[in-house]
């Protein structure tokens, strides 16, 4: 018998997140739905943003490009990514993002297994880029 009940998140129940650039939204976690074996989400990435390079020190990174055009970092070795392209990015593996294209990108990942504790699941090896400016009305 499930311990768990099924549950459905719509990407607007989600705050943005933008710390390490894009918008990364954290869809189904352990704190969001009860996950135990891992966490998925969406990155959404305007035309000229990057996420900064980072690598995950317990969890394989399972990405799927849903639009736009994407390079993607491995280990320091560009490879582009285009709409329905998967990438396996296995642990310690250094990785960043940058929308090469025109238009709005957007990515599936899942991280699997969850790291011992939640802040040592991500490790940062560049500062992200800083929020936009926001409008002064």
């Amino acid at each position: 018998m499930p311990t768990q009940t099924a549950r459905i998140v719509h990407i607007d129940e989600t705050k943005p997140n933008r710390r390490r650039g894009g918008d990364l939204r954290t869809l189904l976690t352990p704190t969001t739905v009860g996950a135990t074996s891992g966490f998925m989400g969406m990155a959404i990435i305007r035309p000229g943003e990057r996420i900064g390079e980072h690598y995950h020190p317990y969890s394989e990174e399972f990405v799927y490009v849903v639009q736009g055009q994407v390079e993607v970092d491995l280990d320091g070795e560009p490879h582009p990514l285009g709409p329905d392209h998967a990438l396996l990015i296995p642990t310690h593996v250094r990785h960043r993002f940058r929308n090469v294209g025109d238009t709005e990108v957007r990515m599936v990942f899942h991280l699997g297994p969850l790291a011992p504790r939640p802040e040592l699941g991500h490790v940062d090896t560049e500062e992200g880029p800083p929020e936009p400016a926001k409008a002064v009305s």
